[in-house]
């Protein structure tokens, strides 16, 4: 079996972890200790604190090195507390995809498999991976590229129903997170969300909470926080993103496509 690492476990990585696993690959993924994802009911890294979730019917597991193993053989996909960025010394992927989406890479090099993939900004094709896959909404949204680097960041949200900056929720003030509200309650223009050190975060429209950062982690003034979804889907809050399945698929193919050029993996082209 063809091995994965994938490295982050928010939602986009959730998105990339699945797009390999359902299409019969082995799927271990690293996290950090106090992960700060917004959307937690369709990431795996809030198995980190729950122990284990289930995302469209696929269960991630918090792992240690002693066990990954056995959980990974049973069907499941593997979520591992790794600070350091580097690739699990219990773990020879065949395949590293680094979708952490710092705007930057963290020790990611194309010495950590025989296919290294970079998601977003701070990965150049090449130098520090062998392709890289844009994230950035729009027309080139999951392409990958085997030369150069992804559109920089903007530091804009993309636009949803007409809305974007304003269907982030930031931090006003540094400190402790207390919830009001839980994911996928519908909210009402003016309605009580979250408070971070008793400062009161209101939702800035009526639509569904997709989004909202765990509850007691301390928080820095202007992180994002939460996430309003105008559209008045229920089920959106606990479906991945067509954004996460777009940069997914992206990868999928192109660890594919390198597969087959280096020999590795992959299949066979008919002829």
């Amino acid at each position: 079996m063809v091995k994965v690492l994938v490295k982050g476990a928010g939602d986009i990585a959730t998105g990339v972890a699945m797009t390999f696993y359902r299409s019969g690959f082995q799927v271990l993924m690293t996290e950090i200790a106090e992960p700060t994802v917004i959307r937690r009911r369709v990431s795996f890294a809030t198995a980190v604190y729950e122990k284990s979730i289930e995302v469209e019917g696929i269960e991630g597991v918090l792992v240690k090195a002693s066990d990954f193993q056995s959980v990974l053989n049973s069907g499941k996909i593997g979520v591992m507390i790794y600070d350091k960025g580097d690739v699990p010394s219990c773990y020879e992927p065949d395949i590293v995809v680094d979708a952490i989406l710092a705007k930057r890479n963290i020790r990611t090099s194309l010495k950590d498999a025989s296919v290294v993939i970079g998601c977003g900004p701070g990965f150049t094709a090449g130098i520090d991976c062998h392709l890289v896959v844009e994230t950035k909404r729009g027309h080139y949204l999951g392409r990958w590229l085997e030369e150069g680097a992804a559109a920089p960041n903007s530091g804009i949200p993309g636009i949803v129903e007409g809305k974007g900056l304003e269907r982030v929720l930031y931090s006003p003030i540094a400190g402790k997170v207390k919830h009001h509200k839980a994911i996928g309650d519908l909210l009402e223009e003016g309605e009580l969300v979250l408070e971070v050190a008793g400062a009161s975060v209101y939702s800035p429209f009526k639509g569904y909470l997709r989004g909202l950062i765990q509850e007691g982690l301390v928080v820095e003034a202007k992180m994002k926080i939460g996430d309003v979804d105008p559209r008045l889907e229920e089920r959106y809050p606990f479906t991945v993103s067509e954004k996460a399945f777009a940069v997914g698929r992206g990868a999928l193919e192109g660890a594919l496509y390198l597969g087959r050029k280096k020999a590795v993996f992959g299949v066979e082209k008919f002829e």
